[in-house]
């Protein structure tokens, strides 16, 4: 662990570049912060938080200069690993035979694609990220997209210093602090004129990028108030999900009335599996030009949410929003452990914030599991 001026943050992105990494980051684009290339720290969202609760996003100014004081914005790192378009083949027709000329199995399209470094990953997208590796490396079944951008992937986490409104990584045990999958992670430090990153090395390639920079030991007390202020964040989330029984209680309230409550409001709209970081619902469609002379197979983003999702023949599985709410919650919380030995959800909030009637992941949960009550006696 050491400690990095902030007027050198700087130096790391050239380390980076030198290395031949593209810098994802996020910076500023009119009233909301996104994930783009960037290329120094003038690009980060200086001075600037959001502001968010149900259904609610709003940028605010800070008073510190903070390079990272935002939380969970509207994009997920998912998208540069699993594309929201993807062109699995392509090909050609070539006479009476026809030729595939493009990608095949889903593989880049170049052989050496570019290296990329997401710089300033929260713990609970970390998390996230290590949830989909499971998901398209993991198993029996692979996607080679992923797997050939993610071995190339450098990250550069960022600890939380302040929770968000709709934050609950402490609930899901997934933040505010990194703890792996990182292979730099910085804790910005604020006080008075002091202004510098506590830096701690989460692997060989860090430590090596690390290199070279100018820096200091961090003394026991620094590491002191790193572990207080995780502390602090943890307990001011802005929201709170009880998981102890979560699971066993979801399975068992399969009819609950609530379902049919939430299903009045929900406008079945999929923007809550769009920002989600761990949903991965795609289909495939098979595409030519006009001439028949070119064909593609391309996948893109799906989701649960849309009554085509579930058609086989004679019609969809899940006809009904209450179905199809039902069936993400269940899955993301519950089934999904069953799945891939997790929960699909890692706290981020960003559900919640972005469903455009202010569905709360904590609140229908919660109104599903809680207990009975008892029946009151008649006098």
């Amino acid at each position: 662990m050491v400690i990095l001026d902030h007027r050198h943050l700087d130096l790391l992105f050239e380390k980076l570049k030198k290395q031949g990494f593209q810098i994802i980051g996020p910076t500023r684009a009119g009233v909301s912060i996104v994930l783009q290339e960037i290329h120094s720290s003038a690009d980060l969202p200086v001075n600037l938080r959001e502001d968010q609760k149900p259904g609610v996003y709003r940028l605010s100014e800070r008073n510190d200069k903070a390079y990272f004081g935002f939380n969970a914005g509207p994009q997920s790192w998912k998208k540069f690993l699993f594309p929201p378009v993807l062109t699995i083949l392509h090909g050609d027709r070539t006479g009476k035979s026809f030729e595939l000329t493009g990608p095949t199995n889903g593989q880049p399209p170049a052989k050496n694609p570019k290296k990329m470094a997401f710089f300033g990953v929260h713990a609970c997208d970390i998390a996230a990220l290590q949830i989909q590796d499971t998901i398209f490396s993991g198993g029996q079944y692979t996607d080679p997209y992923y797997m050939k951008m993610r071995e190339n992937l450098f990250i550069v986490a960022v600890n939380c210093t302040e929770a968000g409104g709709t934050c609950f990584c402490t609930s899901m045990g997934t933040g505010p602090r990194a703890t792996s999958g990182f292979d730099i992670a910085l804790t910005e430090h604020i006080s008075g004129k002091d202004h510098y990153f506590v830096v701690e090395e989460g692997s060989e390639k860090g430590g090596k990028i690390l290199e070279g920079l100018p820096h200091r030991p961090a003394d026991k007390d620094t590491a002191a108030d790193l572990e207080k202020k995780m502390q602090k964040v943890s307990q001011e989330m802005g929201r709170i999900l009880d998981t102890n029984g979560l699971k066993e209680a979801l399975f068992a309230n399969f009819e609950h009335p609530r379902w049919d409550e939430v299903a009045k409001r929900c406008l079945a709209c999929a923007n809550c599996t769009l920002v989600c970081p761990t949903c991965f619902c795609s289909t495939v469609d098979d595409v030519t030009d006009l001439s028949g002379a070119h064909a593609e197979r391309v996948r893109t983003w799906d989701s649960c949410f849309t009554l085509d999702f579930t058609y086989i023949h004679g019609g969809s599985i899940r006809p009904s929003i209450r179905a199809r709410y039902r069936q993400w919650l269940t899955h993301k919380l519950s089934s999904w452990i069953d799945q891939f030995g997790t929960s699909g959800c890692v706290g981020c909030g960003r559900c919640i914030t972005w469903c455009p009637v202010g569905i709360d992941i904590t609140e229908e949960a919660g109104a599903i599991c809680a207990p009975a009550a008892p029946p009151q006696k008649i006098s």
